[in-house]
Order: structure tokens, then C-alpha cells, then sequence
């Protein structure tokens, strides 16, 4: 049996993603310089983007899609009077427009696109149409048409407007948000077209700019050495917002073995939950995995 390559690392990398590098590539580079065996990430960004992008290392990669999941909060700059066919500063102009609102019409525009809305994704996504990928379709002159989608927004707030042709927003959302729709279709509901020119990602779940480091950090100062595995938080750092359930050592042992707990025997230590009822399971002070309460009862989702 063949020896995996790189070291078996397990938590999570918080890394301050610079502008011009796909996430795949920034996946790429800290596997290398951390020597790791295994990495994914929570959520993809565009090439553009910057900010927050939780990289996952070993058993971390089983927690991803409750980072996903999480609230995300991000910062983009509209740019006024050009469409783009990407629908950020990448793409290619498409139409032109003389129409600047003001920022109380641009204000107006918010409310409906704000809370449960359907919105029409970027032809340049990674969506899959009859098996192909929507950017690669558009790439080769055939941009699909793409159905309206179920999205979440929270929150979305202009916060500045250093002139007219530029406009600062803040968006907090759930997951499959388009921040480059959000944009297009704020300029279209104000009687003008736009495009991203700035995007960045200051939040993801659990983690803040203040988890976050810069690529450079992990090059280390020998070039036979690698970068340190002490810049990894915890396994269990990403699941910091769900609600925790302290289990007996002998329920640990049960759900361990995939056992499910009647609610019964946990009266009084139930926290309150969302609608998907997931719970952070403790043993000990220590996560033990997830776990879910449905029909009476406490069932292991993810063992640690």
C-alpha cells in the first residue's frame, strides 16, 4: 500500500486571500508549504475577491460544510454606468449607461433584495447546465440562461459613497449568495447598469479578519523547511456558533458507536437550536462530533 504524500495535519488555516488568485491555486500553495496530505476549503471566492478563505486540513474537511453553511459577510465596491458580461471588473463591457442614482435611490433598491429572495446567477459561474459549467459555456460564446435561484440575504447596507460613480456595500448572507448579481441587479432595480470592481469577504462562520494571515506568513526562512503546522486552529474552532450538548462519558461511548440518545435521558441540558437542529456534542469539555435532535431523539451526524 502506498504511502500518502505529506504530512497528516488536522485544523483549520484562516487565510487572507490576495486579489488575481483563484481558490484552487491558494489550496495548491498552502498544501505545498504546509507538506500536507489533505486540503479543501470553505467556500470559493473569485479570482478578484479577497479576504476570508478557511482552508481545511485532514479531519477538518468533515466539518466543511457547516462552515459553509455559516453567515458570510462581505464588502463590495459597485461601480456605475458599465456592464460587464462576468459582472465584475474581469469581464468585458456589454452596455453603458449615463443614469447615476442617488444614494437614497440606491437605498430604495434594498429592501427587495433583501431577506428571502430569487436571484439570477452570473453566466460566469460554476453552476453545471446539462453537464457543463455556465463560465465554460460563456467562455466559448454560449452563455446559458440561467434559472432564478433561492438566496438569503440578512443584511445589505450602503456604507459609503465616495462619488458618483462608485458605491460601497455590505452584505450579510447565507450560502450561494452571488455578491456580483447582487450588485448587477442593484443597478438595474435604480434605472442603470454596474458591475463589482471591489469584493471582500470579511466573514465565514466562526471566523473573523482577525483569524485570518496573509499567504507570505507561511513561507518559512529555511528553503528546505515548511511553514509551521502551529499556525492550524482546532478541528473544532469551526463549529464555535453551534449550539454545544455535554454528554455523559457513557452516552459519549454510545453515540461514538453510532448509537442514538433518547432526548429523555437529556432533560435539561437541550440547547436551543435552529430548524436543522444540529448540535456541537461534548465529552468532557472536548468535541466529541455533531449530532442531531429529531423524532426524540439525539443521532451522531459527524463523528470527530
Amino acid at each position: 500500500m502506498r504511502r500518502k504524500r505529506g504530512r497528516p495535519l488536522n485544523g483549520w488555516l484562516i487565510v487572507d486571500k490576495p486579489s488575481g488568485m483563484t481558490s484552487t491555486q491558494v489550496v495548491g500553495r498552502a498544501k505545498r508549504l504546509l507538506d500536507a496530505q489533505k486540503v479543501g476549503h470553505g467556500g470559493t471566492l473569485d479570482p478578484l475577491a479577497t479576504g476570508l478563505l478557511p482552508l481545511a486540513f485532514g479531519t477538518a474537511t468533515k466539518t466543511v460544510p457547516y462552515v459553509m453553511d455559516g453567515t458570510k459577510v462581505y464588502q463590495f465596491t459597485l461601480r456605475l454606468g458599465e456592464a460587464r458580461d462576468s459582472d465584475d471588473a474581469d469581464g468585458a463591457v456589454t452596455a453603458t449607461s449615463d443614469v447615476r442614482p442617488t444614494d437614497d435611490e440606491l437605498r430604495a433598491a434594498l429592501p427587495a433584495l433583501t431577506g428571502d429572495i430569487m436571484q439570477v446567477p452570473p453566466v460566469y459561474s460554476a453552476l453545471k447546465v446539462a453537464g457543463e459549467r455556465a463560465y465554460d459555456m460563456a467562455r466559448d460564446g454560449r452563455p446559458p440562461e440561467l434559472p432564478p435561484r433561492p438566496a438569503r440575504v440578512d443584511r445589505f447596507e450602503l456604507i459609503a459613497r465616495p462619488d458618483a460613480d462608485t458605491a460601497v456595500f455590505e452584505v450579510e448572507s447565507g450560502k450561494g449568495v452571488y455578491m456580483r448579481a447582487l450588485a448587477r441587479d442593484v443597478a438595474l432595480a435604480c434605472g442603470t447598469v454596474g458591475h463589482i470592481a471591489v469584493l471582500r469577504r470579511l466573514r465565514v462562520g466562526p471566523f473573523t479578519e482577525a483569524d485570518a494571515i496573509m499567504l507570505d506568513k507561511l513561507t518559512p526562512n529555511d528553503d528546505n523547511a515548511h511553514a509551521s503546522a502551529e499556525l492550524l486552529l482546532p478541528v473544532e474552532t469551526a463549529l464555535a456558533d453551534i449550539p454545544a450538548l455535554a454528554l455523559t462519558e457513557e452516552e459519549s461511548v454510545l453515540l461514538r458507536h453510532g448509537r442514538a440518545l433518547s432526548l429523555v435521558d437529556l432533560m435539561g441540558r437541550i440547547p436551543q437550536t435552529d430548524a436543522s437542529g444540529t448540535v456541537r456534542v461534548m465529552d468532557a469539555g472536548r468535541v466529541l462530533g455533531l449530532g442531531r435532535l429529531e423524532e426524540g431523539q439525539l443521532k451522531p451526524v459527524r463523528i470527530l
